[in-house]
């Protein structure tokens, strides 16, 4: 349980930040790209072994050269998670993040074939459940139909992309390697997140003059640390479960929207509407149906 706590604890920090990062004047792609330099120290530092695990690991492998383009995608969902907390809140943000279990208990079921279990009825309506608790999470007061567009597009945007992430970490993990290379694993997918995000940075330098600021910089190392841990940790929770995508989202996923939610009402005062409270009851408790089994309350 443990792992679950870590990983909520840093994946909620994420959110927190990147919210933070229009009143701090940062840019935000140029902290999402040092985020990953921050990564690869964070996951340098706990890897005993890391100079051993390079020099044998095969550069020129097909799970080598996936894990490295995965990193584009990290680069996405980043910027898809600031967008979603600055655009719509840190609850909105959380709740699409995290609903998007429902993608890799998808795969897991119906393409990985590693549910781990026979699904019943009620699991079947907690998977039906996410789309209206998505969109009634996302739905916004705003004043004008341009603020309530951008404040439901934006997590929907993260809703797909973060499911995807995570099917693909997923999949790379239980395909190309085993329990005890997680840490490499991450460390390889943020350094794919780094050249793809430095050769950007380098390219709107050049054609744009958006020079990286130290403010940059020093949001992103801020905001690389916890990414890395909330990862790790992640990993480690699903290597302990025998990498059973079908128990540990769910599980995961519940107590960080449950976390974002009181955390964005203290430090932002972000007001839920009828509607959000209502989409996030309904995400509680699609969340439930999904893994009930696992919670202990299908005996």
């Amino acid at each position: 349980m443990i792992y679950f706590l870590l990983a909520v604890l840093f994946t909620v920090a994420l959110y927190l930040i990147t919210r933070s990062f229009p009143a701090w004047k940062v840019d935000s792609f140029q902290a999402v790209v040092f985020n990953y330099y921050a990564c690869v120290l964070t996951g340098a530092l706990l890897t005993p072994r890391l100079a051993t695990a390079i020099d044998a690991l095969q550069w020129s492998s097909q799970g080598t050269w996936f894990t490295l383009l995965l990193g584009i995608l990290f680069i996405l969902v980043f910027l898809l998670i600031g967008q979603s907390t600055q655009k719509a809140g840190v609850t909105s943000a959380s709740l699409a993040g995290n609903l998007s279990l429902v993608i890799p208990v998808l795969f897991g079921l119906f393409i990985f074939q590693n549910a781990h279990k026979a699904y019943t009825l009620l699991n079947y309506a907690g998977l039906a459940l996410t789309l209206p608790a998505l969109v009634m999470g996302s739905w916004s007061g705003g004043p004008t139909e341009a603020v309530r567009k951008q404040a439901f597009i934006w997590p929907i945007l993260y809703f797909l992309a973060s499911g995807a992430n995570n099917t693909l970490i997923n999949f790379l993990t239980f395909t190309y390697y085993d329990a005890g290379s997680n840490t490499l694993f991450m460390i390889i997918a943020c350094l794919g997140a780094v050249i793809a995000g430095s050769i950007i940075l380098v390219i709107r330098c050049v054609h744009q003059g958006s020079w990286p600021s130290a403010r940059s910089l020093a949001a992103g190392f801020l905001l690389g640390i916890p990414n890395f841990l909330s990862l790790f940790f992640l990993l480690k929770a699903l290597a302990h479960y025998g990498n059973s995508a079908s128990f540990v989202f769910p599980v995961y996923n519940i107590l960080t929207m449950l976390a974002s939610a009181v955390a964005a009402y203290w430090l932002f005062n972000e007001k839920l509407n009828r509607v959000n409270k209502i989409g996030l009851l309904i995400a509680v408790i699609a969340v439930v149906l999904i893994s009930y089994q696992e919670l202990g309350w299908g005996r």
